[in-house]
């Protein structure tokens, strides 16, 4: 290969990136986390506070796991957009908005049906508005589909939908807050294949998003096979290697440890220029086999894994839970 199609090669592939991986993050200081007992009915990850660790000290210790995460990923060149979370009214899942909105590169922005009361509190205007001003996302389509939670239908986001935005195809796993009308309906109006299937836990319960079992990168896909239907496994399976990505099946063991919820992110830098950066929780690295983490290496510029035990634990999501990516205009 020539000098200039190997420019060409690289630029191409750059760009190929920057369409899967956003470089600008919305992230929520949480004010009143704590374990929602209202949520918990459908997200078997969440633990309750034992004892006397409750109140004060659990809202501390999460924000304190909040600003490591958005110091980490500062420090890796990705845009940070951090906003303060009001404490009244209690928003106690607040430290996960990338279920009640995302923002896209055509500046659609979709604001999402939630199935808990206390979860829709999160939707705030001047949420939206921080990130007009300090990213530079201009927003040209609101595709409000928040009618839905008074049919009893919801759709959480990117904790619902795992997106191959460069294949443009919306994978999602049916749940009680997944509902295949609104991926369908979704799907269209972003222009999206729906990838509907079935998933369930070691009890044979559905997993309450999406993306606690899967992870699309620019160059690699983590999926928990394991527990995908049996009806359906063959299908996604499929559906994801035929996009050439590397793909990397974890279990069980893997997903309740946060494995699959991952993901990657664009940044630049002085000396490798765009570059890749797949972030994940401690507790995920750390369950991840050391094949499958080589693998996954080999596949992204750097690899950052940031301990988040307290929001892990009692908000039964990961660091995935806590972006919502900002895809500005190429």
């Amino acid at each position: 290969m020539g000098i200039e199609s190997l420019g060409g090669a690289l630029h191409h592939e750059r760009q190929t990136a920057r369409q899967q991986c956003a470089s600008a993050v919305l992230m929520a200081r949480p004010a009143a986390f704590a374990y929602n007992p209202e949520t918990a009915l459908t997200n078997k990850m969440q633990r309750p506070a034992e004892g006397a660790g409750a109140g004060a000290g659990i809202r501390e210790q999460a924000r304190a796991e909040f600003d490591r995460l958005a110091r980490a990923l500062e420090s890796e060149g990705v845009t940070v957009c951090a906003v303060e979370d009001t404490a009244e009214p209690p928003k106690p899942d607040a430290v996960f908005p990338n279920n009640w909105v995302s923002f896209h590169a055509d500046g659609t922005l979709v604001l999402y049906p939630m199935q808990a009361e206390s979860r829709r509190r999160e939707r705030r205007p001047e949420v939206i508005d921080a990130v007009v001003e300090q990213v530079g996302f201009k927003v040209s389509r609101i595709l409000d589909l928040t009618h839905h939670e008074a049919e009893g239908r919801f759709l959480e986001g990117t904790g619902s939908l795992v997106l191959d935005h460069i294949g443009r195809v919306a994978y999602a796993s049916a749940s009680p807050r997944t509902h295949p009308a609104v991926v369908e309906e979704w799907s269209r109006e972003l222009g999206y294949e729906p990838c509907l299937f079935e998933a369930f836990d070691r009890s044979g319960v559905p997993p309450y998003h999406t993306n606690v079992l899967m992870c699309v990168g620019t160059r690699v896909a983590v999926v928990g096979s394991e527990a995908i239907g049996s009806k359906d496994r063959t299908r996604v399976l499929e559906r994801l290697r035929a996009t050439g990505r590397e793909i990397i099946e974890i279990g069980h063991d893997q997903i309740e440890r946060f494995a699959g919820n991952m993901l990657e992110l664009a940044t630049w830098d002085e000396a490798m220029g765009d570059s890749g950066v797949l972030v994940m929780s401690e507790a995920a690295r750390q369950a991840l086999r050391p094949e499958d983490f080589a693998r996954l290496s080999a596949c992204t510029d750097q690899v950052l894994a940031v301990p988040i035990p307290t929001i892990e634990r009692l908000g039964g999501g990961s660091v995935r839970c806590m972006i919502a990516e900002v895809f500005l205009p190429a």
